[in-house]
């Protein structure tokens, strides 16, 4: 399913009050250029899911320099909240939270199912997801390690990010067993034989663990902030992170089902040189 033909610059963004004012299609908040994980999830589920999305541009944090107002000030006005993806479907209301998302995508979408029928793979997933995804799970945590403004934002304290590590590394040594008992047991996912959506998220949500190479994700001007912010990992991290496995399942379930090379937008590094 890769389209290596499609190139950031190719790209079209509308902006937020065109979108909220959309009565059909589903529209997503994305940052331009820079892959935000929790956008690039529910990219990959639509993508997956065989659903065609309008990308949308999610405001900065922060003030603007010339008025002073808050930058997201008409997006709480329209969602109640500040934080991407924003998912519009048609006229229905606005969704923020990836439960909600997932169980939209599985109503709208003609892709593979990703939310099993059977109860206690249906529950297995859904764990896996909240513990990765939920609040103060593996990326919340990952968010409060440093004292930042996006930290700041989800609770960064000195007790919290003395923890942080700590509750990272324990959801990926339990993912990254589960991965390597799945191998043993001849199943290349995460619950059950058969795809669902928490490979999906854990193999998109791996960006943070490590930082995807040019071919896979050709680099944007934006995108270089990403040696930045993803990959410096605390030790309690790097001593569990089972590099070859988590590497292997994201190979197997992006290629596969996802659109590789990843295409974020904005302005390619190198016709910016």
């Amino acid at each position: 399913m890769s389209n290596p033909r499609v190139r950031n610059e190719d790209v079209e963004f509308i902006n937020l009050e065109t979108a909220a004012s959309m009565k059909t299609g589903v529209r997503v908040t994305m940052s331009k250029g820079f892959p935000a994980l929790y956008s690039e999830c529910l990219k990959n589920i639509c993508y997956c899911k065989n659903i065609p999305i309008i990308r949308v541009i999610h405001p900065n944090m922060g003030k603007d320099r010339k008025t002073g107002e808050d930058r997201q000030k008409r997006l709480f006005e329209l969602t109640a909240q500040t934080s991407l993806p924003v998912m519009w479907y048609n006229d229905e209301r606005p969704r923020s939270n990836w439960s909600e998302q997932l169980a939209l995508c599985e109503r709208i979408g003609t892709g593979p199912k990703l939310v099993p029928d059977n109860m206690r793979e249906r529950a297995e997933m859904f764990g896996l997801c909240a513990i990765i995804l939920a609040e103060d799970g593996m990326l919340w945590n990952s968010r409060i390690v440093h004292d930042n403004p996006l930290g700041r934002k989800y609770g960064y304290s000195k007790a919290a990010s003395l923890e942080a590590p700590v509750k990272m590394a324990g959801v990926i040594k339990l993912v990254c067993d589960r991965l390597a008992e799945q191998k043993r047991n001849g199943s290349p996912y995460l619950v059950g034989n058969r795809l669902t959506a928490v490979d999906i998220y854990w193999a998109t949500m791996s960006y943070n663990l490590l930082v995807p190479d040019e071919d896979f994700m050709p680099p944007t001007t934006k995108s270089q902030m990403m040696k930045i912010m993803f990959g410096n990992l605390p030790f309690a991290v790097e001593a569990v992170l089972d590099k070859a496995i988590v590497l292997e399942h994201r190979e197997y379930i992006l290629r596969k089902y996802c659109e590789v090379p990843v295409v974020l937008g904005g302005q390619s590094l190198k016709s910016a040189l």
